[in-house]
């Protein structure tokens, strides 16, 4: 690590540090090393909530039930495990439905890669309570879309809808989205379908070669196919960084993996390849500097990179938040924050898809099918006139 660079934590909540501190113990008995000042006046309901905010819950669970500290409540270690319980349930009951979609798209000739899910945290915990996961994320080929929907509807899920968009509307949907997602009503599952690991101008690796390299999951007794291992890696990052780091869970995915060993050279290439330098330098300080997580010298170089530092140090100010997702991206920061993370040549190309039609465009001034193609040359004018419009 880059000695002469230090994120500024002091905005964290005392709370927060002491989540922090907690996390970054590799083993139960060094908990009780954790500083005593740490513990003064912390607010133990705001810490609990950090905890589930954070969907670190069962590791810190798992954490603390084994460390002989008085100076935890006991009403706090019994919080956490009643969310372990009930995570640790939810994780098996998504466990099962993985293996009948993996099954049901098998047999029907659809090749699946899960991103998210139980086989993910078996692979990073080795067990799977010690992972939360509200739903099952699935990467299939985009020729497929169609038949894997008609699938996912026969056995009772229901396609999220959005009123706002029309999908038939110039193939809209293939530039500004990257997933769909399905619902199950009696099983209470969501499960989202991926077409691409990220939404554009993200360059990222053909489906066909990301088949190439799949790891089978040891989970189930029916085959179960995730992401290879630097392909993970990559993913993570990149999903982790798309969304400020608002949870810790995700930076604690990147820590896990990188303590089982991840050599340098065997990532290198598609780091160089698919554009990743920036995000990556932005995890690896993230996870050197809040949990200590410790690298090799091939991994330190990337800390150096002057955009990662300052986009490390941007991320600070999601992982202190407690709001939700979509309150943080209405936030104008959220906007120079994502735009601080992609290149010139992904800035340009987030420029030209400003001057694609949208539903929206449709909806200010309807138009027949066979006149669509007007809406391009309409587009800036539309939007100008939505602006003048909205109070």
């Amino acid at each position: 690590m880059d000695n002469n660079y230090s994120l500024d934590l002091s905005s964290l909540s005392k709370e927060l540090k002491l989540l922090l501190e907690i996390l970054k113990m590799e083993d139960y008995d060094s908990i009780c090393l954790v500083k005593k000042e740490s513990y003064i006046d912390i607010d133990w309901d705001e810490f609990l909530q950090l905890a589930w905010h954070h969907r670190v819950y069962p590791l810190i669970y798992s954490k603390l039930k084994k460390a002989d500290d008085n100076r935890i409540p006991p009403y706090v270690i019994k919080t956490l495990y009643k969310e372990f319980k009930k995570n640790t349930l939810q994780m098996l009951h998504l466990s099962g439905e993985m293996e009948k979609v993996s099954e049901l798209f098998t047999e029907n000739q659809i090749r699946l890669l899960y991103l998210k899910g139980p086989a993910i945290a078996s692979d990073i915990y080795g067990d799977i309570s010690l992972r939360t996961s509200k739903d099952l994320d699935i990467l299939i080929s985009i020729t497929d879309l169609k038949r894997a929907e008609e699938l996912l509807l026969s056995i009772g899920y229901e396609k999220e809808v959005d009123p706002n968009v029309d999908p038939n509307f110039l193939n809209e949907w293939k530039w500004r989205s990257h997933h769909v997602v399905y619902f199950h009503p009696q099983k209470n599952i969501q499960l989202e379908i991926h077409w691409r690991l990220q939404p554009l101008p993200h360059k990222e690796p053909k489906y066909n070669e990301l088949w190439e390299r799949k790891r089978k999951s040891n989970l189930t007794s029916y085959p179960v196919y995730f992401l290879g291992k630097e392909d993970l890696l990559l993913y993570l990052i990149s999903h982790g960084a798309r969304h400020g780091w608002f949870r810790l869970r995700w930076l604690l995915d990147i820590d896990q993996m990188l303590r089982k060993g991840f050599k340098w050279e065997d990532i290198n290439p598609l780091i160089s390849k698919y554009q990743n330098r920036k995000l990556v330098g932005q995890a690896l300080i993230l996870v050197s500097e809040l949990l200590k997580t410790h690298m090799n010298e091939g991994w330190e170089k990337l800390t150096e990179v002057k955009d990662s530092k300052k986009i490390a140090q941007s991320a600070i100010d999601f992982i202190k938040e407690t709001e939700s997702l979509a309150t943080i991206i209405s936030r104008k920061y959220y906007n120079h924050y994502s735009l601080s993370l992609k290149s010139n040549p992904q800035r340009f190309f987030l420029f030209l898809i400003l001057f694609y039609p949208s539903s929206a465009d449709s909806m200010t001034l309807p138009l027949p099918k066979t006149l669509h193609f007007l809406y391009f040359p309409l587009r800036p004018f539309l939007v100008v006139w939505r602006k003048k419009r909205k109070p």
